[in-house]
């Protein structure tokens, strides 16, 4: 199977080929420094980059993998969830070329692509789904707007076991960085400069850490930086404790994450942990997972850093698994979904 895969569910304009599970070109056009002077992404400035991005980002993922339109089986789309206005450029241009090509068209889920991204490794020919692999896991999602817990028990059959009250954990990297004056997006400036500092110099809170449920806040850990901020301004001027000072709410933020992941496998006996979304990049997440994992005998799988961020190439890996359970399946008539729960989708 032969298919193009399309991603535009916030600011990245992404299209990928993928031929019986290799990403044969995953190109991604991103908008980081369209948004940075506003701090934070401007859904009409996304959708107009969409726009502009679109065809050349297509036309380049089909000239990488050395592949015309009319030798392609099936195209997919991000579906939901996502900017309304940014999903409908690439679903509705993605539809229009199924339909002129008289191929199938699958509208994907974008948690559920992510769901599965772990199980796609780097290879001698690139990345190549790897779900012979495959077994039943628990998996964190975690990105700028999302943070949830689903629980694996086989393909396709997944159920979310918690999320976030409020905010999710890339967006209070984000809110967290701004307050301490880091550029945008400050998950990463974030992690580079916690890098250097101390985890243990200032104590913040770990919200709902020590419930016994799957969910997580993180509104009030943002918080708690707004007020000790207030109360130490002169901190901000000194370059190591500005270094502390990141590592100590990133410590926070990991902490709690580790913890709760690591409380459901254990909870529901699986041995099998996986971790995907942007905020995945994290160095210290990577690390904190791992070396939890490894002490408590779990195997683990992180999606990769090319997929962990919004990308064609997870879409197109899905959309190839569904299409050879159901063939016959397409989605020329459907619409976008921009709040799509990923507890209905199968």
């Amino acid at each position: 199977m032969l298919l193009l895969a399309i991603e535009t569910s916030c600011d990245e304009t992404s299209a990928a080929i993928v031929r019986d599970g290799v990403v044969l070109a995953n190109v991604v056009s991103s908008q980081i420094q369209l948004h940075a002077e506003y701090g934070g992404v401007v859904p009409e400035l996304a959708t107009r980059e969409h726009l502009r991005n679109f065809l050349p980002v297509a036309r380049a993922a089909l000239r990488e993998a050395h592949v015309t339109p009319a030798e392609l089986d099936a195209v997919a789309a991000t579906r939901g969830p996502g900017l309304p206005n940014a999903l409908m450029i690439g679903f509705k241009a993605a539809q229009a070329a199924a339909f002129a090509l008289r191929r199938p068209f699958l509208g994907v889920h974008h948690h559920e692509a992510h769901l599965y991204s772990p199980w796609v490794s780097s290879g001698p020919s690139g990345l190549r789904a790897d779900f012979a692999a495959f077994e039943p896991n628990v998996s964190l999602i975690v990105s700028g707007g999302h943070t949830m817990l689903v629980h694996v028990r086989a393909e396709f059959d997944h159920t979310v076991l918690g999320s976030t009250l409020d905010d999710a954990a890339g967006e209070c990297f984000d809110k967290t960085a701004k307050l301490i004056g880091l550029p945008y997006p400050g998950g990463p400036e974030m992690d580079r400069l916690a890098a250097r500092g101390n985890p243990r110099a200032f104590d913040f809170p770990r919200p709902l850490l020590r419930e016994e449920n799957n969910d997580f806040s993180f509104a009030g850990l943002k918080t708690s930086v707004r007020y000790f901020l207030q109360k130490n301004p002169a901190l901000l001027d000194d370059a190591q404790k500005l270094r502390d000072l990141c590592a100590s709410v990133q410590a926070a933020i990991v902490e709690t994450l580790v913890t709760k992941t690591l409380r459901a496998a254990k909870r529901l006996r699986v041995r099998c942990l996986t971790a995907s979304g942007g905020v995945t990049c994290n160095s210290a997440l990577r690390r904190d997972l791992a070396s939890a994992c490894e002490q408590a005998r779990l195997k683990l799988r992180l999606a990769e850093r090319p997929l962990c961020t919004d990308n064609a190439a997870m879409v197109g890996i899905l959309t190839e698994r569904k299409l050879l359970r159901s063939p016959a399946g397409t989605d020329l008539d459907a619409e976008i979904e921009p709040g799509w729960d990923l507890a209905q989708a199968r």
